[in-house]
């Protein structure tokens, strides 16, 4: 191919930008036409789990990484391979209906909006964007292109989340009155660095300027940003925060059906213009909602090895909070969320023994109640379900997700604005989520979007 026919194709591809979406009208019945933006790491699981669905068929890989096909061809033989997924979108043309987009933070925005304006419908990694302002545009983009979407914080779907939610929306601890969300991660862990590397050969086969995409220009560093370590970094990924935020918060977000945030508070330690803080501490307050207890709710975010005090937990003495989750605060108990676990109620001498998963998922199968006190039940458990395999059958059946951009845009933006919180420490920043605004720190909404290579400029959402 040409350089004056790659730089068409690029062209036309982002042409789409202006243009409002045209959806391909299709036999609902019919096999899926997929794409894939990233098909290892993360990318591999996520096409792998969605092509596992009967009616999905993918008809493109594209990564910037020509390295990095051959694991998933050995699952997936036959389908073309591309570079720029511009070019692949303009190939492809009528001829796929939807897309996994399982690139770097820094790159969800632009290839997810140039695909709804095209009517294509979007699996999108989380956090979904990169700043407050691209999820805005997303959300707002897929509700004018009536395309069917999902955000990839797969344990939405997971019995644990599900369960967590069904006890909390079911009473069982009352009224929630605040809730204390922890990972230990710390924001540049991969890499440890405040300041940009030394520079180095760009490695056979990568395409560092398509890698590069919407953010400004630097040097490839080697073993720094690209394959993974990209997530410590301001310009690429979104720290701890958006690394687990999205996971975390959810289930608090579903449970208590959470809008947008009217306040945001950080204390954070080691925050620089290169990469993320070292360790902090976020409040968000959220107006009340019919689960919550007061006009208020404030939901608190520890990382860096900060916790939460024990003592909330009320747990017997000797045991530890999770490596990771969530305790909500109940007017008449608490319940722990670890990440991937069952969640426990306490005070045990309240809600009585906690099962673990394997044990409750088999009595629930086998329908056998059981004789003692137990604080999750048969009538609280729920059982999970694919959370791509949900994604497909929306496309095929005409019906929304659950963690469609509707829900999944709010979620985000209150993610990326505890970020953006980090970066004014001990500063509380009140949230005009209507005219996204900070009015009592104006300077602060320069962090609200990013700056954009030219000709990789993000178009606000269709009127």
């Amino acid at each position: 191919m040409t350089l004056s026919r790659r730089s068409f194709l690029r062209n036309a591809a982002l042409a789409t930008l202006a243009f409002p979406a045209i959806v391909r009208a299709r036999n609902l019945n019919s096999q899926v036409q997929i794409a894939a933006i990233g098909v290892d790491g993360k990318g591999f699981s996520d096409i792998a789990e969605v092509a596992s669905h009967p009616k999905a068929h993918f008809v493109g890989f594209c990564d910037i990484d020509a390295g990095r096909f051959a694991h998933i061809d050995k699952k997936l033989p036959g389908v073309t391979h591309y570079s720029d997924w511009r070019e692949m979108f303009t190939w492809l043309g009528d001829g796929f209906d939807a897309v996994t987009v399982s690139t770097p933070d820094h790159m969800h925005a632009l290839p997810t909006m140039v695909a709804m304006r095209m009517g294509k419908h979007v699996y999108c990694q989380k956090p979904l964007t990169h700043t407050v302002w691209e999820a805005r545009q997303l959300r707002l983009q897929a509700a004018k292109s009536k395309v069917r979407t999902q955000m990839g914080n797969q344990i939405h779907s997971a019995k644990e989340y599900r369960t967590g939610v069904r006890l909390i929306q079911s009473g069982r601890i009352g009224k929630v009155l605040a809730v204390h969300t922890w990972h230990p991660n710390t924001g540049n862990r991969y890499t440890n660095m405040t300041a940009a590397p030394a520079s180095g050969p760009v490695p056979a086969g990568v395409s560092w300027d398509l890698w590069l995409g919407c953010s400004p220009t630097r040097e490839f560093a080697p073993d720094v940003y690209h394959p993974f370590k990209w997530r410590d970094w301001v310009d690429f990924g979104s720290g701890t925060m958006g690394d687990f935020g999205c996971h975390l918060l959810d289930p608090v977000f579903t449970a208590l059906k959470l809008g947008n945030p009217l306040s945001v508070k950080a204390d954070s330690v080691g925050a620089n213009p290169q990469t993320w803080c070292r360790e902090q501490t976020i409040e968000w307050v959220f107006k009340g909602t019919e689960f919550t207890k007061g006009d208020t709710i404030k939901v608190t975010w520890y990382d860096g090895g900060r916790l939460p005090d024990l003592a909330l937990a009320q747990m017997p003495a000797g045991k530890k909070l999770a490596n990771a989750g969530s305790i909500f605060i109940g007017e008449h108990g608490v319940m722990m969320l670890p990440h991937i676990a069952m969640p426990s109620l306490y005070p045990e001498e309240k809600f009585g023994k906690n099962l673990n998963p394997g044990e409750l998922a088999r009595r629930a199968r086998a329908k056998d109640k059981p004789t003692d006190k137990v604080a999750v039940d048969l009538a609280d458990f729920i059982e999970g379900s694919s959370h791509y395999h949900a994604w497909v059958d929306a496309i095929t059946e005409g019906h929304e997700t659950t963690d469609n951009f509707a829900y999944a845009g709010p979620l985000t933006e209150a993610v990326q604005l505890g970020n953006v919180a980090s970066r004014f420490t001990g500063v509380k920043l009140e949230w005009d989520a209507d005219d996204m605004k900070i009015p009592n720190r104006r300077e602060a909404e320069a962090l609200l979007t990013k700056p954009y290579r030219k000709g990789w400029e993000l178009i606000a959402a269709d009127k």
